[in-house]
């Protein structure tokens, strides 16, 4: 029990606790809006270069106030983005004093791993999956046929910005399949063993992800779901190294909890 924070603070402290840490999350949020409303148009210019480098020069809305509104989503997801250090802290904060040593030790790997993933993710997005997908979809604009009638896409910014978000949101989650497959075997809710019996069925299960989360189309969906194979293939070799190193571990701390203090 000494492995516990001393802090066995009533409800109500906890509760001033959680506010605290949520003011400070809000705050955060806040204030990369603000800063990102400001340049909102350059980040927005980010987003639609792989529009451009597919052969798309033009974008448009199509209601008076949908520009506006554009630059208002555009300044929420950076700034969601650019505050996720502080609310993750803030939440580990909250969370840490309840936790046993070993378990902090056991989640600080990773926890400190999900940023790096999930921007691993969204920059495979931005730089192979949302290209590859422009170029596929766009490329059925041109003559119909014989029938003297040809189709052009003229993309909205709002129908843009959602399709973009929606791919790298997705791909960013995705990305973070070995930390949620790692943590579910470090808490002794499934083991190896499970998982690879479970293989056959995350295939089917990686398609109708990939469904849901991206547009209709199979090249998009392939472009989610086989990063999604491979990652759960690459979180089986982990765990199977972390096992391993499970028998070491655990004879450690047994002699260290049984080393008489001094």
């Amino acid at each position: 029990m000494k492995d516990i924070d001393d802090s066995k603070a009533p409800l109500l402290d906890h509760l001033i606790e959680l506010r605290t840490r949520l003011l400070w999350s809000v705050g955060a949020i806040l204030i990369a809006f603000f800063l990102c409303f400001a340049f909102a148009q350059e980040i927005f210019a980010l987003l639609v270069r792989p529009l451009a480098a597919a052969g798309q020069d033009r974008v448009i809305f199509t209601q008076v106030f949908e520009a506006f509104f554009v630059q208002v989503r555009v300044a929420f997801f950076g700034a969601l983005m650019l505050s996720f250090p502080v609310v993750a802290t803030q939440l580990w904060r909250f969370v840490a004093p309840g936790l046993y040593r070993q378990e902090k030790q056991a989640l600080a790997p990773f926890l400190a791993a999900t940023p790096f993933l999930f921007a691993l993710g969204a920059c495979f997005a931005y730089f192979v999956a949302i290209p590859t997908a422009l170029k596929f979809l766009l490329g059925f604009q041109g003559d119909l046929g014989n029938s003297g009638v040809s189709q052009e896409a003229l993309p909205s910014v709002g129908q843009y910005l959602s399709f973009i978000m929606q791919f790298l949101f997705a791909f960013g989650v995705a990305f973070l399949l070995p930390v949620l497959l790692m943590l579910l075997n470090r808490a002794g809710i499934v083991t190896r063993e499970q998982l690879l019996g479970f293989r056959r069925y995350f295939i089917v299960a990686a398609f109708i992800i990939a469904a849901i989360f991206t547009p209709p189309d199979v090249v998009s969906q392939l472009l989610l779901a086989v990063p999604l194979i491979i990652l759960y293939e690459i979180s089986l070799i982990a765990i199977r190294l972390t096992d391993r190193r499970k028998p070491a571990e655990e004879t450690a701390l047994a002699a260290t909890e049984e080393k008489p203090a001094e």
